[in-house]
């Protein structure tokens, strides 16, 4: 499976690694203002919200610009709602779903989504697991029900746990272990949180899936994979009241729980002190690096908006603070970018240099904290700021263009922002951010008493063991 938000920090650093893929993304003309962009506004998407007795949430988008359909179960559950010593389960159910129920046989539901021409996937991060497709609208009623057989009557069996284990455990091998890098996320998230669940990552650990047992797994489905705990999302050429119809003919008799959902409420206490981190990770980290993790508020907070618009002068384009300075003009480092993963909860805003040939970690370190504590001293330019809400302007209407990329926005903020309205909302937020705005949020958050630096040699760099 295709991983999203799960990978988005290991996706980070190895574009970064090979130039920086964030920064080829799109940008609006230089000569545009950010108030001749600003006419220019993503379509607002008209959502309608449902509710069945079981507690499955529907919301619907009617859009007949294609006869083709997007649907999306987000189960709200990610790797932070697993137990100590029981990771990577919410990872092996992205698996798990497709290997069979009590009337689709295992990948049969792959088979018949591109049997009809369409295609589907599913991913896993620290909050949810999404499961969608794409396909043409006049299979709509099919599609809804098999993701109710699958939600009503997956299929857990020992054959099928012990399959998708392995599976799991050699993407582990391949997306973490043997990669370039591929370490920094799982070393970082366990030094910087104490208590919150964040620090341990989607993909589990091998000693928690080789421990693993299937009535593990089965307690774990039975507990998370209910209807009171999604959220499905229809975007396209739908009716939605013949939509809302077969929803309710094939998800009503999923029984919803007596006991309640349990929800992860221990909260990271405050850093109080630097936190450092030396690692080598031999022929895997062939230059060396430098790693921060700041401390920064959950996704849709009031400071989501300028730390989002803050990540962008420093690392979106060539002309970006970080890749300027530390790629370009000084040459120190091969890549270098600062931005931010927003989760449902407090996560982690990274800075990170990967050096040149022949520089230092401490130069590194040294040219990154420069560029933020200008960003903390000395109020952003206007025209600066102008360009980054133009960046967003243009993130934002590029990227409501198929009705996959609509469900995808409603499907995040009713889950993690709790409200599918907020995707209406964004752009006067991120337009109502001032320079002051920039400044101040830069003060609180890049506090190096707040990090966790991770520093990474090169093999050669380290002692000699006798």
């Amino acid at each position: 499976m295709n991983k999203k938000l799960s990978v988005l920090i290991f996706v980070c650093v190895l574009a970064l690694v090979t130039q920086v893929a964030a920064q080829t993304a799109p940008a609006p003309a230089p000569g545009a203002s950010t108030a001749q962009a600003a006419t220019v506004r993503p379509p607002r998407l008209v959502v309608t919200r449902h509710a069945l007795p079981n507690g499955l949430a529907v919301l619907m988008l009617e859009d007949h610009s294609a006869p083709v359909v997007n649907l999306q179960m987000w189960y709200h559950v990610g790797s932070k709602d697993e137990r100590e010593g029981r990771t990577g389960f919410a990872h092996l159910f992205e698996h798990l779903m497709f290997k069979g129920s009590a009337h689709v046989d295992p990948d049969e539901h792959s088979r018949i989504i591109e049997a009809v021409g369409g295609f589907d996937n599913a991913y896993t991060n620290f909050d949810t697991t999404v499961y969608w497709q794409t396909f043409p609208s006049n299979y709509l009623e099919r599609v809804i029900w098999l993701e109710a057989d699958r939600m009503g009557s997956l299929n857990v069996d020992e054959a099928n746990f012990q399959s998708e284990r392995e599976v799991v455990k050699e993407e582990r091998r391949l997306r973490l272990e043997n990669r370039p890098y591929g370490l920094v996320a799982e070393d970082l998230y366990a030094a910087a949180f104490k208590k919150h669940p964040y620090r341990h990552q989607p993909i589990g650990s091998m000693e928690d899936l080789n421990k693993a047992t299937v009535e593990d797994v089965r307690d774990f489905f039975r507990t998370y994979y209910r209807p009171d705990n999604c959220t499905m999302v229809i975007a396209g050429d739908i009716n939605s009241r013949q939509a809302l119809a077969w929803v309710r003919k094939y998800f009503d008799g999923i029984p919803k729980p007596a006991t309640p959902v349990p929800r992860v409420t221990v909260q990271e206490p405050p850093q109080a002190a630097e936190t450092r981190v030396q690692k080598s990770y031999g022929s895997n980290s062939p230059l060396p690096a430098v790693v921060a993790g700041y401390h920064m508020p959950a996704i849709y907070a009031p400071d989501y908006y300028a730390l989002t618009l803050a990540a962008n002068m420093l690392s979106q384009g060539e002309s970006s603070r970080l890749y300027r300075k530390l790629v370009y003009e000084d040459r120190i480092a091969l890549a270098a970018a600062g931005f931010p993963l927003f989760t449902e909860h407090p996560n982690l805003f990274w800075a990170f240099a990967i050096m040149n040939q022949g520089k230092t970690l401490e130069e590194g370190e040294k040219a990154l904290d420069a560029v933020l504590e200008k960003m903390k001293t000395e109020p952003v330019p206007a025209r600066e700021l102008e360009k980054a809400k133009n960046q967003v302007i243009s993130e934002l209407v590029v990227g409501r263009r198929t009705v996959q990329e609509k469900a995808d926005a409603i499907g995040q903020a009713a889950v993690l922002g709790k409200k599918a309205d907020l995707v209406n909302l964004d752009l006067d937020r991120y337009l109502a951010v001032t320079p002051a705005d920039i400044q101040r949020v830069a003060q609180k958050y890049f506090d190096p008493k707040q990090r966790t630096v991770l520093i990474i040699e090169t093999a050669a760099a380290q002692p000699e063991q006798k």
